[in-house]
Parts: structure tokens; sequence; C-alpha cells
């Protein structure tokens, strides 16, 4: 089953996948503040997108210093079938009192700032910060929700798809757009 709404003139949907393989214009990366791969997703898109996507962001964290959480920087896809990688730091999760909401919300919008930039028209985000980072995932959901249909009402992103690898985040994610629909 997919969930799907549309916000302006952008279909928002969510499915089960994994993201490396989406052929969107620009996949997201969960990444971690140094950009050197990880675990998770952040790792899963290293090793899919080979060793280009490791160069592009040492050159970043060369001119920038670590990435800050709610930050968004742009790399290109490597061997991924996305021709972009936009990384973008999530909160750790540490009880909800260290401003992670605002900084999950930045984190989003901030992709679809650098997506708006570089005239990416599709993107796949996956749930930033609810693995390793511990962000309980229907918090998460609606907060990914809300910061894209918020960043999307005026803009030219065509599609963003939230690609979830499990059955029960898909779920939580399904009925996160069908409050907002």
């Amino acid at each position: 089953m997919q969930t799907e709404i549309t916000i302006g003139k952008t279909r928002i949907i969510a499915i089960r996948g994994d993201i490396t393989k989406q052929d969107t214009d620009a996949i997201v990366n969960a990444a971690n503040s140094s950009l050197m791969g990880g675990g998770g997703v952040d790792g899963a898109i290293h090793r899919a997108g080979g060793p280009a996507i490791l160069e592009a962001c040492k050159k970043i964290v060369g001119q920038i210093g670590r990435l800050p959480p709610g930050e968004a920087v742009l790399t290109t896809g490597g061997k991924l079938g996305a021709r972009y990688v936009i990384h973008t730091v999530g909160p750790v999760w540490r009880g909800g009192g260290s401003h992670e909401p605002e900084l999950l919300a930045s984190a989003y919008r901030n992709s679809i700032k650098v997506a708006l930039d570089n005239e990416i028209r599709t993107i796949s985000f996956p749930s930033i910060s609810t693995g390793a980072y511990g962000y309980p995932v229907a918090d998460a959901a609606e907060i990914a929700v809300a910061a894209i249909a918020g960043a999307v009402k005026t803009a030219s992103i065509r599609e963003v798809r939230f690609v979830l690898f499990s059955e029960s985040d898909l779920n939580v994610y399904q009925k996160a757009l069908s409050r907002h629909a």
C-alpha cells in the first residue's frame, strides 16, 4: 500500500524500500557530523555510491569542518541511481529537551533548500535520526511530514518520497501523511 498526498505541486509519498535504490534526482543521507560514513543508512549510501561520495565529503569537511545537526550539504551520487546525495545531520534523541524537534525539522527543511538551490525536482528521504540516534519514530514522522509539507507549499519540487526500511516505520509514516492530507 502506498500513501500519497499532494501539497501545492508536490506529491509526497511513503514507501517501503531501500533508499540506495531510488531513482529520484537526489537521496538524503542521515549522516553523522564527520560525513565520513558510518552505520545504518549512512554506511549503506557510502557503500552503494562508492568512493566518489567519500571524496566529496572529505572536501566539504576540509572547507567547513564538521556538519552541525540540522544543516545539509550536497555531493555527487557516485554509483547510485540518484544523481546527488544531500547529507544532513539529525539530532541525537536526549528526551526532547535539547531542541531535538527543531533540529530535526531543520534537517528536513535545509535538505529541501539544498534541493531547490540545485534544481532538484525529486528527492527521497530516510527516517532521519530514528536509528542509532534513537529518535522515537512516531514523533520523528510527524515532524518530518510537517516540515516537508511546509517547505514545499510554493516550491518546484515534484515528488518527495519517504523511503522506509521496515513495515512498522512505513505504517507510522503513512499515518502521519494521512493526517496532513
